[in-house]
């Protein structure tokens, strides 16, 4: 009776322990990008042949540089979501498929409201290069920023530089172009605007990462995202996601005068010879993103 009992106990623990396996943990706190980054993290589990992990969010008031650390130690976090160098790859294994499709390469400026006129007579390069920057201090986006000539003043909580900003620390905060309408949305008593006339483009993936070792994850969200990319799934969460159509109705991206920059932290494995995978504003017509809103809003009211 001991025996069978000790074997029940037994295996009551491996199902407690695969249970555990199936977790994932991660972290929202303050990060514009982490509801859509968990979307298409739920969107690569459903498509995988894993579709039973269970996410676990937290909300824990953590740096980037925390994260990371979480996420690579296997300590408090499993999955994490940044925009993608060299550095943070030689940290953690990266899910090459760019969430944004590299849409956060372009790049336009949250700015004092009454400061548009400096930006409005900036014809060159070089004359945008004599305003100030801002960034957090541990984002890929800096450092590209700082190689191409520009001065970039930095800080470690995201939530300052909208203040900063505003108060004349610095003369532009760029964001890439899904970012900026939501953002001061939720801060409607700040003096802040979107600049009008520029945008930035630099070749710029944000993926999902894993711990180094975290080999069976990563495969199963590789699977998933190929998956979905292949049925279609993936652009229809892209186009469909609010943020996204805030951009092609709001940006007037086709209209504005475009300085494309080098990115010399861009890793060699980048999937930069996969059209598939970038946006292209270009080329992408009216009739193309309404036609993916409405599959997605189709797709939404029959799974209820």
């Amino acid at each position: 009776m001991i025996k069978i009992i000790s074997l029940f106990v037994c295996l009551f623990a491996s199902c407690q322990l695969l249970a555990a396996d199936k977790i994932l943990r991660v972290n929202d706190f303050s990060d514009p990008n982490a509801s859509y980054a968990i979307k298409m993290l739920k969107l690569a589990i459903a498509h995988s042949d894993n579709p039973n992990y269970q996410l676990e969010i937290s909300h824990e008031n953590f740096t980037q540089t925390r994260t990371n650390e979480e996420v690579r130690s296997k300590g408090l976090l499993d999955v994490c979501w940044a925009s993608s160098d060299s550095d943070i790859e030689a940290q953690l294994r990266p899910i090459r498929i760019p969430l944004f499709k590299g849409l956060l390469g372009y790049r336009i400026f949250i700015i004092n409201k009454n400061d548009q006129a400096k930006f409005s007579h900036v014809k060159t390069l070089e004359e945008l290069k004599k305003l100030t920057i801002g960034q957090g201090r541990t984002w890929a986006d800096g450092r590209i920023l700082e190689a191409n000539g520009f001065n970039v003043i930095k800080t470690n909580k995201y939530p300052s530089l909208f203040y900063m900003v505003e108060g004349g620390r610095f003369d532009a905060f760029p964001r890439g172009v899904n970012e900026p309408f939501g953002e001061l949305e939720t801060r409607p008593n700040m003096e802040l605007a979107v600049e009008k006339s520029l945008m930035l483009y630099y070749r710029m993936p944000f993926y999902l990462f894993v711990a180094p070792d975290n080999q069976s994850l990563a495969k199963d969200l590789e699977t998933g995202f190929a998956r979905a990319i292949a049925n279609g799934e993936f652009d229809k969460v892209f186009y469909g996601d609010k943020a996204i159509q805030d951009v092609m109705q709001k940006a007037n991206m086709k209209n504005r005068k475009l300085f494309k920059l080098d990115n010399p932290l861009l890793s060699k494995e980048t999937p930069v010879d996969r059209p598939e995978l970038w946006f292209d504003p270009q080329t992408l017509s009216d009739a193309d993103q309404q036609t993916a809103a409405a599959d997605l809003n189709t797709s939404a009211a029959n799974n209820n």
